[in-house]
């Protein structure tokens, strides 16, 4: 588990937008470790977590992109029942509010990466490592 920032992309919401984004990481060779989009009436806000979030938030700048980065647990954990569960009682117990979440594994996969945006970063990371 690791505290990493995150980036939250302001696009419009047509055809070829998250394309071109993907485009300029893949230009500069950032990877992407984690993404979510949602949409809106007007938007769409894509949630990113990349190799190198500096860079990328350059990149998106030089576009006119709006771009908000926050503090978000990145937790390479178990791809088994209960997994969430557990990590949930135990932040819920020490008052940290799960604000969102989001995370993919393949099915046979033994383990997964799961993103936490949380009230309280820091004590997320006390409790889930003690």
């Amino acid at each position: 588990m690791q505290l990493t920032k995150q980036l939250a992309l302001f696009l419009e919401n047509t055809p070829g937008t998250l394309a071109r984004m993907a485009d300029a990481l893949g230009k500069a060779k950032i990877n992407i470790y984690a993404i979510s989009t949602s949409d809106t009436v007007d938007h769409s806000v894509v949630r990113l977590v990349v190799s190198d979030y500096r860079r990328a938030l350059q990149i998106f700048e030089e576009h006119g992109t709006l771009v908000i980065e926050d503090d978000v647990l990145m937790l390479d954990g178990t791809n088994q029942p209960g997994s969430l569960s557990r990590i949930a009682h135990r932040l819920a117990e020490a008052k940290v509010n799960i604000e969102y979440c989001y995370c993919a594994t393949a099915p046979d996969a033994k383990r997964g990466l799961m993103i936490l945006r949380v009230s309280d970063p820091k004590k997320a990371m006390k409790v889930l490592n003690s």
